[in-house]
């Protein structure tokens, strides 16, 4: 690919809240994206694919998941973890 080709890099985004029980579960499946997972909340960013970034998050707040690629095993993880 050239620089002139146009890449459409759509960012995907779902807002999700965990319990401290879960982190495990969300990282593990994080780690099995070839592409990058960011979580966030506020100005707070960390790399999703991190168990101690997500233990530093304040898992009280509505989090924002943020990823660049596909992966149908993640993105149906996210489903369970969806905020409405």
């Amino acid at each position: 690919m050239n620089v002139f080709e146009r890449v459409d890099l759509k960012m995907r985004e779902k807002k999700i809240r965990l319990g401290a029980s879960d982190v495990t579960t969300f990282v593990k499946a994080a780690e099995t994206c070839d592409f990058d997972v960011d979580l966030s909340y506020d100005r707070v960013v960390v790399d999703a694919k991190s168990i101690v970034g997500v233990f530093s998050m304040d898992l009280s707040k509505v989090l924002t998941v943020k990823y660049g690629g596909q992966n149908p095993d993640f993105e149906n993880l996210l489903q369970k973890f969806a905020v409405a």
